[in-house]
């Protein structure tokens, strides 16, 4: 499997939500929501799971948007706020309201522990594919040549410490909230650990 092999949706809602993306997220940041949904939708296809390319690609560019000044909230959790913008942005694409919905529980979900495919194919994929990302959790689930060549496409920059400080800040303020837990249970050391980080410099 390679890039090739992974569904690319050309529709409005697409080059919106990634020039959305491109505007408010970091470089790092946007590179993170660009593989990530490399690692959903190619674990879709070499998994056999049906799942929606445009609602998939629209909920991974706007999964962290709740972590940028622009749209972070003091009241809710950060994945709260980005199901928000998620609807706000369906509403603004025209999507029929349980679309809408569909992309903001995607989001919210993506920071659950585990998501059942069977009922919710693009959340499942979305979590799994963020925890990767992030973590390294499961990698061998991808080929190494794909993460190989994703992280060439788009390189990690300085993800894993742009992404501690959004969570210790997140967790500083919300202490309730999944960021405060992911903090809590060890995020840091995972995120240090993760396998991604360590593919040499000249395969990139």
């Amino acid at each position: 499997m390679n890039l090739n092999d992974v569904p690319q949706p050309d529709t409005a809602a697409a080059s919106a939500a990634v020039e959305v993306a491109t505007t408010y997220y970091s470089p790092a940041l946007l590179n993170h929501c660009l593989r990530s949904y490399v690692w959903a939708a190619a674990y879709g296809v070499g998994h056999g799971i049906d799942f929606d390319a445009e609602l998939l690609y629209v909920s991974a560019m706007l999964h962290d948007i709740g972590l940028v000044k622009e749209f972070d909230s003091h009241t809710v959790a950060f994945e709260d706020a980005g199901g928000h913008v998620a609807w706000v942005f369906g509403a603004g694409a025209g999507w029929p309201v349980p679309r809408r919905e569909r992309a903001a529980e995607i989001i919210v979900r993506h920071m659950w522990d585990e998501v059942d495919a069977g009922v919710d194919p693009e959340g499942h994929l979305l979590r799994i594919a963020t925890s990767l990302d992030i973590s390294g959790r499961q990698a061998d689930a991808w080929p190494a040549e794909l993460r190989a060549e994703v992280v060439r496409r788009y390189p990690r920059l300085a993800l894993g410490e742009e992404f501690l400080r959004c969570f210790s800040d997140q967790a500083a303020r919300k202490p309730d909230s999944s960021a405060a837990a992911a903090v809590a249970s060890g995020i840091a050391g995972r995120v240090a650990a993760n396998v991604l980080d360590r593919i040499p410099t000249d395969e990139r």
